[in-house]
């Protein structure tokens, strides 16, 4: 299975990119073992969605990544290095990534952390939507490599 997962908070326009992207998601045909996810504010509670997947997309909302679009593409180490040592509601994905090598069980799936910067406009969303997609698709369906 590979799974896109949406974490923030619906209910901040400043945290909700991931849940507006979801529910772009859900308004599309999805290929078959693909699975998409409303991870809200679950933390750590997220990590039994990992384990056992083949690859795991996790979209989320980003701050100062200066990409002129406005999405950012980054891999699991380059966000977990970003964790506090602490656990408190702030710690977020970082923490989460960090913690993900020493709790989760058997082989661990690719990660990829898809960023939206700010408050995006639809065009923004759907353009997330799509690369989360073809990133999660990516050596299963044929697709070329999401860095073009």
């Amino acid at each position: 299975m590979r799974r896109i997962i949406c974490v923030g908070n619906r209910y901040l326009p400043e945290d909700a990119n991931a849940f507006r992207v979801y529910e772009n998601l859900l308004t599309r045909e999805l290929p078959p073992g693909i699975e998409v996810i409303d991870g809200g504010l679950a933390g750590l509670n997220l990590l039994g969605l990992i384990e056992g997947a083949e690859k795991v997309v996790f979209v989320d909302t980003v701050l100062g990544t200066g990409t002129d679009e406005g999405i950012s593409v980054m891999e699991s180490d380059e966000v977990a290095v970003l964790a506090d040592q602490r656990f408190d509601h702030s710690s977020g994905l970082p923490y989460l990534l960090h913690m993900m090598p020493e709790v989760c069980q058997g082989v661990l799936p690719q990660v990829i952390i898809l960023g939206v910067e700010g408050v995006p406009d639809q065009q923004t969303i759907e353009k997330a939507s799509s690369l989360a997609l073809k990133i999660v698709m990516e050596n299963i369906t044929g697709e070329e490599d999401f860095d073009d």
